[in-house]
């Protein structure tokens, strides 16, 4: 298993103050990047039929070899970003059509870096990360939360 993070970005727009922010805050540690904007998730159906461009399965892959995972997003709404928000309704295939992905998961650890205006972390925020990694045996080890201003 690789020893380096993967930090997976769901900011809305390229170069953003949590790109910066996660940079600043991993300093020296060894980490790779996949910024969600650099690909085309579908959102999450029913049905489990995606266009062929969709890049879900292929991110997930790539998040495999890597021990620790960390998601960095800033708050929008007092909730994860859209672009999270997507990413995370699609974990949803990894309990029901990409079983084996999911199963792969079960082990890791993950983490959160959040960025937002507020001087605390707003209420839950934490919630769809704490318990998404316990469904999918995911050691969740916290967040660090950056309050920056309006």
């Amino acid at each position: 298993m690789e020893n380096r993070s993967l930090v997976i970005l769901g900011s809305n727009r390229k170069n953003s103050l949590t790109e910066q922010i996660t940079r600043k805050a991993l300093g020296q540690t060894d980490f790779d990047m996949i910024d969600l904007l650099d690909h085309k998730i579908a959102h999450y159906n029913y049905d489990g039929h995606y266009p062929a461009d969709d890049e879900f399965e292929a991110i997930i892959s790539k998040a495999l070899p890597y021990s620790n995972i960390i998601f960095a997003t800033p708050v929008y709404w007092y909730s994860m970003s859209g672009v999270m928000k997507v990413f995370f309704d699609r974990l949803t295939d990894l309990i029901t059509i990409k079983k084996d992905l999911g199963h792969d998961l079960k082990g890791k650890s993950a983490s959160m870096i959040a960025v937002g205006v507020d001087p605390a972390i707003p209420d839950g925020f934490e919630i769809p990360f704490k318990h998404t990694a316990a469904y999918l045996g995911i050691q969740y080890k916290g967040c660090n939360y950056y309050a920056t201003k309006a």
